[in-house]
């Protein structure tokens, strides 16, 4: 392919950017690319990654060699659980698929090692005039975006804290299917979400209330007190397993947008680009598919950057879009949780799996025909109106 792409940076060695240069030294073989990350090698943080099935099958038609990779690695379950109030509720047919990001990370550096390249570790850029001379700047790192905090204005970017404080953490044994554990404890409202991603590891993310945070002073906690903490809390889930911490501190998710994708030379992916929140587990999934819809829109364009920029927002931007619509649903129901906790488990669950506005009543019953014939069958028992 004929192109004016010469020079390529990229900041980030996550799964974005990784495969953005991956992708682009296979379309452009004579470009000079290279990737920039501020951390060592082999530092990573947090434990599990969620990849829907059509989130894979999106990837595999375009990159079947990848996605053959990761499956290997890859754990499945057809079922969500909700646990609240000592009952445990199965929503069938809900599919996911988890990787440990480590070997996420691990399969995406062997694609790039076949292409003649790797990161640059441990080097802290502060100045973007360092790639002055680059062609293209790929900003794949992260929510904390150098790149993007360059440039805020230029990008329109917008970010807003949500209220609710959460931790991630790993546990120590797996769970059959991706689990949601709600409690209204003696120290307030908790939720867990946690879910293997290997035979023997699980995530395991937990959520309070910004009110409850307060209250229970976990701010003030170190990070071992806070891990023993959610661990004393969650012990009955747990079933004798530990939580294990990796930079596991307590936060609030940022929910970042921004009103232009690109900036001159410069084009935002993955989580500098935007961020969905994490109770629909599609970060992973929108940063690859970032990457594909990037380097896609070079290819048609023949390296021309600014068309392809443009082509790359106006295809890409209405697609996640809609992902987008449904995290900010699915995340305004987490930030009022606690006031849901009192229903009864099988009107909880069903409140809990229309959250995001994406299942009405027809796609439940097609979905997920145990789950929807079993709350049917409690509304009625109930007198309560099928509609």
């Amino acid at each position: 392919m004929s192109s004016r792409l010469r020079k390529v940076r990229i900041l980030g060695a996550g799964p974005a950017g990784l495969y953005a240069a991956y992708r682009l030294k296979r379309l452009l073989p004579s470009a000079d690319i290279a990737v920039v990350e501020q951390n060592p090698p082999d530092v990573t943080f947090g434990f599990g990654v969620v990849l829907s099935a059509q989130g894979l099958q999106f990837l595999a038609d375009d990159d079947p060699d990848l996605v053959r990779a990761i499956s290997s690695g890859l754990e499945s379950w057809k079922d969500i659980e909700i646990r609240i109030a000592g009952e445990r509720i199965r929503i069938d047919g809900i599919g996911f698929t988890a990787i440990g990001r480590v070997v996420l990370l691990r399969i995406l550096n062997e694609k790039l090692r076949e292409v003649g390249l790797a990161p640059a570790f441990g080097k802290t850029i502060t100045d973007l005039s360092e790639f002055g001379d680059a062609d293209l700047i790929v900003a794949a790192d992260g929510a904390n975006s150098l790149v993007r905090s360059k440039h805020q204005a230029e990008f329109g970017t917008k970010i807003e804290m949500l209220t609710n404080w959460f931790a991630w953490f790993g546990a120590a044994r797996p769970f059959d299917a991706l689990t949601q554990t709600f409690k209204m404890t003696d120290k307030g409202p908790f939720n867990a979400h946690h879910y293997r991603y290997s035979p023997s590891q699980s995530t395991f993310l937990v959520e309070t209330t910004a009110a409850n945070f307060e209250r229970c002073g976990l701010a003030k906690l170190p990070v071992e007190e806070s891990r023993g903490f959610c661990e004393n809390l969650f012990a009955d889930v747990l079933e004798g397993a530990e939580l294990i911490s990796n930079r596991s501190v307590w936060r609030q998710f940022p929910k970042i947008t921004n009103a232009r994708w690109s900036y001159n030379n410069i084009v935002l992916v993955g989580d500098a680009l935007r961020t969905a929140h994490y109770s629909i587990g599609s970060g992973t999934r929108l940063a690859l598919e970032d990457v594909q819809a990037l380097v896609n829109a070079i290819a048609s364009t023949e390296g021309d950057l600014p068309a392809a920029l443009s082509l790359y927002e106006a295809q890409r931007r209405p697609v996640v879009q809609k992902l987008l619509d449904a995290a900010a649903r699915s995340a305004d129901w987490y930030e009022t949780f606690d006031q849901n906790i009192s229903l009864a488990p099988l009107e909880f669950a069903h409140e809990y799996i229309s959250r995001s506005g994406r299942v009405d009543p027809d796609r439940l019953a097609s979905a997920s025909p145990n789950f929807a014939r079993r709350y049917l069958e409690w509304k009625s028992a109930r007198g309560i109106s099928r509609n």
